[in-house]
Formats: C-alpha cells, structure tokens, sequence
C-alpha cells in the first residue's frame, strides 16, 4: 500500500478539519498520522512529535507513588512549589549550570509549556512602551501560539546565518526599536540542533542589559549536546546559559526529554535573583503588586492553575535528589537519542536526502534529538506531503521560523526495527521521485 494515494490522505484531511500541511501544527499531523495509520494498518516512522522514547526513571516514578500513598492526592501543593522540589531545583541549577539562583525562584509549573506563557504573562507587560518577544529562530511554533493568544506582538529571525560575531548587529537591530520587551531562544535549538556559544550568549546577554530586554532561556534539551558531557554534578563543563551574562532572566527546564517525564506535565521555571525582586510599576496594570516574582506565582500562575499536581512535585523532586547525589546519571539514558540520530542520517544522506541545518559554527552538527531534512527540487511542504504518502511522518520547517526549506526529524519515537523499514521506504521514495 506504499506509496499511500494522494486523495486517501486529503480525504482524511478534509474531512477531520486539518489545515494544509505545511501550516498544520504538529498535533494537528500526529492526529492526521493516527487516522492514516487506523484506516490502512500502515505502521509509520513516526518523526513527527519530540516524545520521549524511553521509559521514565524509577526513582521518579517510586517517588510519585509514595507520596500517592500519603495521601498528596487530596491536598492542594503550595502554587510556588514543595520545599524539597524547591530546594533540589536551586541545588541542581548550582551543580550542573553553576548558578546560583534563591529557592524562591525556583518555581514548579506544568511543563515548560506552561512555564513559557506565565513568563510572557509578565515579562511582557512590565512595561506599556514595549510590545511583545523576540524569538531567536528557528525555534518551537507554540511559543508564538502563545504570545498570539494573549495578544502580544513578536519579532523573529533564523539565526543560522547569523552566527558568533555576526549576532550582534542583527540583535541589536530589533533591540534598539525599544519595543522589545522579552527575547526567548531554545540551547540546544529545536529544530535545527545548533547550540549557541559563551561567545553568542555573551552578546545577547550584554545587549539584553542595554536594552533592558527579560531573557527567556529554554532548556528542554538540557545537557543533550553529546559533544560534551554535561551530566556530572558539580563538575566542569557546565551547560552554557544566559545566567552568566546578564542578570533578568528565566530559565525553562524542563523534565521530560532529558528525564524522559513529559507524561507528568511538570517542569521549573527559574527566575533569578535580581529580576524576583525588581519593581516594574506598570505590572499594576494588570497584578495586585508591581514585584516581578510575586506577580509571576500569585498572579500569572495561580490565574493559570491553583499549583503543579502534588504526586508529580514529590517524584521530580525524588528524581533532582538522585541526580543531584550522581547515584542517577541522566545522560546514561539519553545518549540513545544520538546514536540513532547519526544512524538515522546517514539512512537518509545514502537515499538523495541533505541535512538542512548541517554546520554548528565550524564543526558538523551534533547528534541529538532532532534533525533538519531536505530533498533536491522540493519545497518543504512538497517533501512533508510526498513524506507521508510513504509511511514516514516530519514537520514543515516553515512553522519553526526556519528561513530555509526542508524538515524537523525526530528520532525519539522511532525504534530500531524500524530502521530496516526506513531504508526500503526511502530506497522506494527516491525511485519513485528520480
């Protein structure tokens, strides 16, 4: 039944409301797959979603059992977080980022999903002058979702061709507008795997504290650069953040890639110091208090949820604990995701594809999570279409920001029996588009 026609395809499209698929956010293409997959009893390679493929740790999961067991279940959590969560978070941002950032601004919040759009609840309205965030690019699509439901204006750029010193004319020329209010970038980048240098962080940080600009540091893919390991407490090299450079920032972390816990919906969301404590006076426009910190918890957050679920608090901060003690280490697990990632490019390289985001400064790019995927002659969405009629599932760059044509591959969901599956489809997609 490969290659799937055309017009079964559209049919199941049309008739379940999905948009064209080169504007299809990437649930709307995971429920398109579903369907595809129920109607023909095609087994995909499912490229299309970054979820974990590996089982969650079991002191997370002992963890979340426990305090099940006690009880939790009944009773609200603090909105700012559990003390031991709290306390774990601000002691792993000092051993593995060599941070130092208070307890207090060590906040739990469900995913880091829900810890972007608190941050742009306030970051972006501190000040009635400015407009909205700056996303260095390419990047997550829903994070622009976000800032176009609560009726922020953004600014974007691809930063591919940008790179090292390169970065500072271009950021400062959305920066000096003064209509920027929050700048956000994902290190590693999701899609295009780059990961952005002290050199390039020393620039955005300098330029966010001439501007006065709130840096949005998302960490999904936290330590999952696998040039480098960055997964021994306490011990150099640390990953590289904004911390370092400039002083109002949040950090993203978020627990489910590299702790494989995305079903559990809980991530931190760390505000440093200085910006905790600042006062931005048209905060009073819409919170009870101009302080930063008390807006982000008692007004964004408790608008949002009355708290991150109880269990799921006690098994993170169980899973912090391990971490932080390095009786558990993280990247044990994870670097599975770069071993199938070189494997799965390679497949792809040997049947006409090219890897889009292909250089990191002046070294291949790494293995990890995610790669970027073309073909000769074909516009991304072309490419994700003809990609589905054989079995095989991406997302269109087009809605990452991305200036360039191709696709996001994820290699998470895609075991290794399947990679026998992958070579005959692409073997057959190549012959039939030659």
């Amino acid at each position: 039944m490969i290659p799937i026609t055309s017009d079964l395809i559209e049919n199941i499209a049309l008739e379940n409301g999905i948009p064209a698929l080169g504007s299809a956010s990437i649930r709307e293409i995971s429920h398109l797959v579903d369907l595809i997959e129920a109607k023909t009893g095609i087994r995909f390679i499912r490229m299309e979603m970054g979820v974990p493929g590996l089982p969650a740790p079991s002191v997370a999961v002992e963890g979340e059992i426990k305090a099940l067991k006690s009880g939790m279940a009944s009773l609200y959590p603090e909105i700012s977080g559990i003390p031991s969560l709290k306390e774990e978070a601000a002691r792993f941002i000092k051993l593995f980022l060599n941070v130092r950032i208070s307890k207090e601004g060590c906040i739990p919040t469900v995913g880091s999903m829900m810890g972007g759009m608190v941050s742009f609840l306030v970051a972006n309205r501190n000040d009635k002058s400015k407009e909205g965030t700056l996303f260095i690019d390419p990047g997550f699509p829903v994070q622009k979702q976000q800032v176009k439901m609560i009726g922020h204006d953004y600014y974007s750029f691809d930063v591919y061709n940008y790179r090292g010193k390169k970065l500072k004319a271009k950021l400062e020329s959305y920066l000096k507008t003064g209509k920027v209010s929050s700048l956000l970038y994902s290190n590693p980048n999701n899609p295009s795997w780059i990961c952005l240098t002290e050199e390039e962080l020393s620039i955005i940080g300098s330029l966010a504290k001439k501007y006065d600009v709130i840096v949005i540091e998302d960490l999904a893919y936290f330590g999952m650069d696998f040039r480098k390991d960055y997964s021994r407490p306490g011990v150099p090299p640390y990953q590289p953040t904004i911390a370092h450079y400039t002083d109002d920032y949040i950090l993203l972390i978020s627990s489910s890639k590299m702790f494989s816990y995305a079903g559990q919906r809980i991530g931190l969301m760390a505000v440093s110091d200085h910006l905790f404590n600042r006062t931005y006076p048209d905060l009073l426009r819409y919170y009870s208090t101009d302080k930063f910190g008390h807006s982000i918890i008692f007004g964004a957050l408790y608008g949002l949820s009355a708290g991150v679920t109880h269990s799921a608090q006690f098994g993170l901060a169980a899973l912090l604990k391990a971490v932080n003690d390095d009786t558990y280490r993280y990247r044990d697990d994870i670097i599975e995701y770069a071993e199938k990632a070189s494997i799965m490019k390679k497949i792809f390289i040997q049947h006409g594809f090219r890897i889009v985001y292909d250089r990191d400064l002046n070294e291949p790019i790494g293995d990890g999570f995610y790669f970027t995927i073309s073909y000769p002659g074909m516009s991304g969405r072309e490419l994700l279409g003809e990609l589905i009629r054989y079995g095989v599932s991406t997302i269109s760059l087009d809605i990452t920001g991305s200036e360039r044509e191709g696709l996001r591959a994820c290699v998470s969901m895609v075991p290794r029996d399947l990679f026998s599956d992958l070579e005959k489809r692409l073997k057959k997609f190549r012959q039939d588009h030659n």
